[in-house]
């Protein structure tokens, strides 16, 4: 009257067991010994349990052969958790976008006043303009800023940035900078007598940079201060020590950014 024998076959097996991942220092007990330890890795197939002195045993992964909790339980070993995917962060600070190819160069322009600007504008920001496909052009200075403003003929769809040193109230450069009225134009400059300023010093070996006497040209002391024998030594150690924009200084980050927005957002 009572159907089969309860006590008959495998007792085990006779109810769902739930599966727990063996996952580190989760304590559970060896169901036939009475060994309780903590799980602490795997060896061949079998999982390795430490007891609270320090004593290992290693233990198939057999069904219902653990009790957690009092509960019986089947441990099986975890599956290997990907790894997400690391962002990759530019030299500008920017998200990387993965996949993109550089564009095909727009009309629009950004310029700065030489080849050293050109070459450091690069190295922070070069990632971030082949994709936006802004072209950064070096200038041979901005004495004639306004002829060439007016030669490149900017527009809605045709912006011009301009990054210019030593950007500063009642400078030379201020005054030519103030020629230029078109809105299609943003001038942007930073505080530094030449763009290897706007590298911070301690990434060249430099306390401060030197202070150069007014009439001298300000690369050459430059390098007489600090024992190099000409600018373009002096340059490579310069370049060399900039990896990213925690290498300048603020103003120049903020200028750059400032001319990317304009020259990449366009008008109807």
């Amino acid at each position: 009257m009572y159907g089969e024998d309860v006590l008959e076959g495998n007792w085990r097996r006779r109810k769902v067991i739930p599966e727990v991942d063996a996952e580190p220092d989760l304590v559970v007990e060896d169901a036939d010994s009475g060994f309780c330890g903590a799980v602490v890795g795997f060896e061949l197939g079998a999982v390795v349990l430490e007891d609270r002195h320090g004593k290992r045993r290693n233990f198939p992964l057999e069904p219902a052969a653990f009790l957690l909790d009092g509960q019986v339980v089947t441990l099986r070993r975890p599956t290997s958790k990907a790894t997400p995917a690391q962002r990759r962060i530019t030299a500008s600070g920017s998200v990387a976008v993965a996949g993109v190819k550089a564009q095909v160069a727009k009309a629009s322009r950004i310029w700065v006043e030489g080849i050293h600007d050109a070459a450091l504008v690069e190295r922070i920001w070069g990632d971030d303009l082949r994709i936006e496909g802004v072209v950064v052009e070096p200038l041979d200075g901005i004495d004639d800023l306004a002829a060439a403003v007016a030669e490149f003929r900017p527009g809605p769809q045709r912006r011009l940035g301009v990054l210019v040193d030593h950007l500063v109230p009642g400078s030379k450069e201020s005054r030519i900078v103030a020629a230029v009225t078109d809105p299609n134009v943003l001038i942007t400059g930073h505080p530094y007598v030449d763009v290897w300023q706007a590298v911070k010093p301690e990434r060249v070996g430099l306390r401060a940079w030197p202070v150069i006497p007014p009439g001298r040209p300000w690369k050459e002391g430059v390098c007489a201060a600090v024992g190099v024998r000409e600018p373009a030594e002096m340059w490579r150690r310069i370049l060399a020590s900039v990896r990213s924009y925690k290498d300048v200084e603020t103003p120049l980050i903020n200028s750059m950014e400032r001319l990317i927005d304009f020259v990449t957002v366009l008008e109807d």
